[in-house]
């Protein structure tokens, strides 16, 4: 019985100092703009094991945006670094005792949820072949919008709306990057639309302006009274990007 035990315990050690410690580091990086970090709230990371989804190591992406001339203007050769120690990147740590199939998750922008995309990838990690520099990156597309004018639910008389409603949207890239006309993420080929709906139906659809950095605005014709919804999406034709946020309010007497 005392050797059984012994033998038992021994088997168990064995195991765990067999297990090597295997690094892997992830990134997440938005679709035509540059890398998810702290200034947005990161990216969400989950490493699992494929085959039975244990959770190996879980995370959210820290550091910064990256270096903007190298990722949005420098032409990318073959094996180039596009980060550095500051950029942003979960490490993740795990002990694996052979290959061993993962999946990485990323959810992102972690502290946007109206903007939230899920996106993952699959690969093999090796016991103690780490897996670092630019590491494995995940690409997150679209737009964060956020509605600021009108309010969510919020109740406007009909006689203070006067000359129209105003619409105000701000809208950045995935990760954080700011929009503006002729700036480096340029607003002009950006097709930005509120669309107007009253008690369920469409009653309005107008283009929004760039009237400043992240800001766009423009102003619509409300004459009743009613329960209304403005949805303003993006759209952008070269690079696929897109985003949609939706407010409801009441226009009261």
């Amino acid at each position: 019985m005392k050797k059984s035990i012994l033998l038992t315990l021994f088997l168990a050690l064995s195991f765990t100092v067999s297990a090597t410690e295997t690094k892997l580091m992830v990134r997440a990086k938005a679709k035509d703009a540059k890398f998810i970090g702290s200034s947005i709230g990161g990216a969400y990371v989950i490493v699992r094991n494929a085959v039975n989804n244990q959770i190996l190591a879980e995370g959210i992406t820290t550091g910064s945006t990256g270096n903007t001339d190298l990722i949005m203007k420098t032409p990318i050769d073959r094996n180039t670094q596009l980060t550095d120690d500051k950029t942003a990147g979960f490490l993740a740590v795990v002990d694996i005792d052979e290959p061993t199939f993962v999946r990485v998750e990323v959810i992102s922008p972690y502290n946007k949820k109206n903007a939230q995309v899920r996106a993952s990838t699959e690969l093999w990690l090796i016991p103690g072949k780490d897996i670092l520099g630019d590491g494995v990156v995940v690409e997150i597309p679209g737009f964060v919008i956020d509605i600021l004018t009108p309010n969510t639910h919020q109740y406007i008389s009909k006689q203070s709306i006067g000359e129209g409603l105003d619409i105000r949207a701000n809208m950045v890239m995935m990760c954080g990057c700011p929009i503006e006309k002729g700036g480096i993420w340029d607003s002009t080929p950006m097709e930005v639309v509120a669309i107007l709906k009253k008690d369920g139906t469409t009653v309005a659809s107008i283009p929004l302006d760039n009237s400043s950095r992240n800001i766009f605005e423009g102003r619509m014709q409300v004459t009743e009274t009613g329960y209304y919804e403005v949805t303003v999406y993006a759209y952008d034709s070269t690079t696929g990007n897109t985003g949609v946020d939706k407010v409801n309010y009441v226009v009261t007497d």
